[in-house]
């Protein structure tokens, strides 16, 4: 993490303290490289500070892919997975889906959903069994994240599918 000042609304009390947050997580993916999210609006850093993490777990779930239990060969008893995992799965199997932004766990969920989707092509009828929920339902979910929903697209896409509306 890094803090700057920034100029802009905040007057002066915002251009003497370095109250901009600047968060960058290096992948190890070649291709992917750094994440950088920042966050400059508030006039406190630590108010920053979250904002800039709430914002780098949304970019990591939309930018990073990992294993789905739904991929072929994976362990039927979940031993591939966290536990962690497996109890925010279970946890939100069969929920409405209906996440507010301000929820902790929605950049997990929507990372799990996404790599389920990655896995099925991107057809949320193939996942919407293994979660216990409706198509729609899925697709609401990650519409309500725009890079997410370009994210599936794009997969639709890959896959000679129409994108989802």
């Amino acid at each position: 993490m890094r803090t700057q000042s920034r100029s802009g609304p905040g007057g002066q009390h915002r251009n003497r303290t370095a109250s901009g947050a600047f968060l960058t997580f290096e992948t190890g993916v070649p291709e992917v490289g750094a994440i950088t999210a920042e966050a400059t609006e508030q006039r406190q850093q630590a108010r920053n500070r979250s904002t800039a993490l709430t914002r780098m777990r949304f970019l990591l779930a939309v930018t990073l892919r990992s294993r789905s239990p739904l991929e072929p060969g994976s362990d039927s008893n979940g031993d591939d997975f966290s536990q962690v995992e497996l109890d925010l799965r279970a946890r939100y199997r069969g929920s409405p889906m209906k996440l507010n932004d301000e929820n902790v766990a929605k950049p997990a969920v929507l990372t799990m959903v996404l790599n389920d989707l990655w896995t099925a092509g991107g057809q949320p009828s193939l996942i919407a069994t293994p979660w216990k929920t409706s198509t729609s339902k899925l697709v609401n979910f990650v519409r309500s994240h725009p890079p997410a929903f370009r994210l599936v697209n794009q997969i639709r896409q890959h896959h000679s599918r129409p994108p989802l509306r």
